[in-house]
């Protein structure tokens, strides 16, 4: 097996010190991304959509806050009609666990996709998951966010009844949802990914080849 050099206790702890500085100058400059991201201005979303909830209730966008006044959306990837299972999007799913500490800040975790909800009910009882998850069956709030059909993150605000798109995002600005990616950046193998740079001999497999879903592992 192909490992890390064996050095003493010291020899490490100095290593280890040289990339402590690389990883708090990254912190900080996380730090002034978000920042500017908070300085972001936003646009006016129309309010004529309607989504349908887990349980079969309908709704406006407002609706969708549920009494918060920060909402993040991840749009799920799932067409009406088709049998393809994402398992890009159903793997960070799993990694969306309890959101209980996002409302004290006013904010609100939803899932959405263009799928009508009949279609999306049996994924959710399929993983378990817990995370609130709405159609936009029907209306054009898919298209204009501008997934293009795909995955992607929207962050809304909401005044009273204006709400604003603040932030979007989608490809690997997605990782930081994922848990699991950033736990495996943490290892000695890293994600164990072709587009890596590890050293020669490592194991790497094709980008997100390995993954399935939760229950076919």
């Amino acid at each position: 097996m192909n490992r890390p050099p064996v050095v003493s206790a010291e020899e490490w702890q100095a290593e280890r010190d040289k990339l402590l500085v690389k990883e708090k100058e990254l912190t900080h400059a996380l730090d002034d991304l978000a920042a500017q991201r908070r300085r972001l201005p936003m646009v006016r979303l129309k309010d004529d959509y309607v989504f349908t909830g887990p349980d079969g209730e309908t709704g406006d966008l407002v609706s969708l806050f549920d009494g918060h006044n920060q909402l993040i959306i991840y749009h799920y990837m799932k067409q009406p009609g088709s049998d393809h299972l994402c398992v890009g999007c159903a793997t960070l799913t799993d990694n969306l666990s309890p959101w209980a500490h996002l409302a004290p800040r006013g904010v609100r975790l939803i899932l959405e996709s263009v799928a009508p909800q009949e279609e999306l009910e049996p994924l959710r009882q399929r993983f378990g998951w817990r995370i609130p998850w709405y159609s936009s069956y029907g209306s054009t709030f898919n298209e204009d966010m501008g997934t293009g059909g795909g995955f992607g993150v929207s962050v809304l605000l909401r005044d009273g009844d204006e709400v604003f798109r603040t932030w979007f995002t989608n490809g690997r600005g997605t990782d930081r949802l994922r848990l699991d990616f950033n736990l495996l950046d943490l290892t000695p193998y890293g994600r164990q990914e072709v587009w890596e740079d590890s050293p020669e001999g490592w194991p790497q497999t094709s980008t997100m080849g390995w993954l399935r879903l939760r229950d076919e592992y």
